[in-house]
């Protein structure tokens, strides 16, 4: 499986990612603020449908590095704040979110989990990025911070997020088509 995620649509983009199961504990991680904190964002999450999500980022301090964001990115430097509303919500298989918002204009994020043998298959795809640059920085995040969650579940030290990031999102940059 290519690690890197793929364009599906103009606006879409997903990644497939297998991590060690079972199944529950990968919902656990992308549900309950502890563990989410280890590798995406700390924050209350609502599990229904129209429940609250927030996101709590600290993307400096969520692999227990200390280098420094790019550029871009310094004003994400320190914490971060995002919330959203749940679209879907099926326990432990299929979780759906506005990203950045709560108005029919914010992005979606879907995170869709299946048992394959002792292990599970994590189909992330996100939904309606109208930009390019966007679309870019989206996968690189995704890409990141999908590679602290896989070595968070296999007990392993993670590497430094924004290294890991820019590297990953300069990729993204030849990967991704101009619209």
């Amino acid at each position: 499986m290519d690690d890197f995620g793929v364009v599906t649509s103009p606006d879409s983009l997903r990644i497939e990612r297998f991590f060690p199961g079972p199944i529950e504990r990968v919902w656990s991680y992308l549900t309950d603020s502890d563990k989410r904190a280890t590798w995406l964002a700390a924050g209350r999450m609502d599990l229904h449908v129209g429940g609250h999500v927030e996101h709590i980022f600290n993307n400096s301090q969520l692999t227990g590095h200390t280098d420094p964001a790019p550029p871009k990115y310094a004003q994400h430097e320190g914490e971060s704040r995002m919330h959203g509303r749940i679209t879907a919500c099926e326990p432990p298989h299929l979780l759906s979110y506005t990203w950045g918002g709560t108005t029919q204009e914010a992005s979606e994020v879907s995170f869709e989990l299946a048992t394959q043998g002792d292990g599970v298959l994590m189909v992330v795809t996100h939904r309606r990025l109208l930009k390019r640059d966007g679309m870019v920085s989206v996968a690189g995040g995704w890409h990141a911070h999908l590679g602290v969650l896989a070595d968070r579940l296999a007990n392993r030290p993670p590497a430094s997020f924004w290294p890991a990031f820019a590297r990953v999102e300069a990729e993204y940059e030849k990967r991704i088509p101009p619209c």
